[in-house]
């Protein structure tokens, strides 16, 4: 038994018992997988998938055993390669981050820019899918880290640590009814309206659903896109009154559409950076990680994964305003440079 046998094995599990597509995760040839498969199998004398034809069809009760404890066998192989690299202190590398469209697109790009300043040889992939799917490529090792939102409690399946709360706002075009109001509109007001959201409104579950229907509501529906780019598209389309994050507005594009803020009416929410648990940060992952949430400690990070250790006193989670506030104030030239330069003129 070999880790090669092993990795192959998790990645056609990960890959819907598709062969083909097993080989192309892991830069391998079918027939070697395939081969790699057979040797695996009968080194252990059992049969780890049920075959029809030449195809997979299934996993076997044996073969999802196996599997489970082949991850943990990975994910250790990977632990020992970090430590031995962070011990090198090595500058290079990849980081992994499954993600949403919408951090993806505007929360991101200040701290993978920080990191590339600091580890120029560090190459970043940013994974971007829907809620739903985030926390899977974690859990499947394909991603190193995720970063993902909530209304409510923690994410499962990993060590989450708050990196900041954000708010939902109500876009709509400048000459829209609901911009003259003059005041917040009522979630029955908004009821009245087709709305144009994430695709995780279609969920029962979802957060904005549950806020209508505490008032005895039903939303309107009319439109879901993974991206808020598109969300912005179709509200001066005409289809309905956006309802996104507030990251996602950008001052330079978005003049033309009314902005009224929905913190009265839909919950807060938090976005999360979630780790595997037991996992061995690279040091530049914890230098991302200081970048992204810096309220984070790293040595607090640390004994979280290895020890379990909670901080006594967990830090203050700023709100995304607040940050936007900082960076903007970090921008900023000093004032005594500016009046330096009035002084000159």
């Amino acid at each position: 038994m070999t880790l090669t046998q092993l990795r192959y094995l998790v990645a056609i599990a990960d890959c819907r018992l598709n062969i083909t597509a097993a080989a192309e995760h892991v830069h391998a040839t079918q027939p070697g997988v395939s081969k790699q498969l057979k040797q695996l199998e009968d080194e252990l004398g059992l049969q780890l998938f049920i075959r029809k034809g030449k195809s997979l069809d299934s996993i076997t009760d044996a073969g999802v055993r196996v599997i489970e404890r082949a991850r943990v066998i990975l994910a250790e192989a990977l632990n020992i390669r970090s430590i031995a690299a962070n011990l090198r202190n090595e500058a290079h590398g990849e980081l992994r981050i499954a993600t949403t469209h919408t951090q993806a697109r505007f929360a991101l790009p200040g701290s993978i820019a920080a990191l590339n300043r600091r580890y120029p040889d560090v190459s970043v992939h940013l994974q971007p899918c829907g809620d739903a799917e985030v926390l899977a490529l974690l859990e499947g090792s394909r991603a190193d880290l995720a970063v993902v939102s909530t209304s409510g409690a923690a994410p499962v399946g990993g060590v989450a640590l708050p990196a900041y709360r954000w708010s939902r706002v109500v876009l709509v075009p400048r000459d829209h009814p609901l911009a003259t109001l003059g005041r917040t509109p009522t979630l029955a007001e908004l009821a009245a309206q087709p709305l144009v959201s994430y695709d995780s409104s279609k969920r029962p579950e979802s957060s904005l659903r549950r806020a209508f229907a505490a008032t005895g509501l039903s939303p309107q529906i009319a439109m879901t896109a993974a991206d808020a780019d598109l969300i912005k598209t179709y509200v001066r389309a005409g289809l309905g009154i956006g309802v996104l994050a507030e990251m996602a507005l950008q001052p330079g594009e978005d003049a033309d559409l009314r902005v009224i803020q929905a913190d009265a009416l839909l919950p807060l929410c938090t976005t999360w950076i979630v780790l595997r648990k037991d996992s061995v940060l690279r040091d530049y992952t914890l230098e991302w990680i200081a970048q992204f949430a810096p309220h984070l400690d790293r040595n607090d990070v640390r004994r979280l994964l290895a020890l379990g250790i909670v901080p006594e006193t967990p830090p203050r989670v700023p709100h995304w305003r607040e940050r936007q506030q900082s960076a903007a104030a970090a921008a900023a030239p000093p004032l005594t440079a500016v009046r330096a330069g009035r002084t000159r003129a």
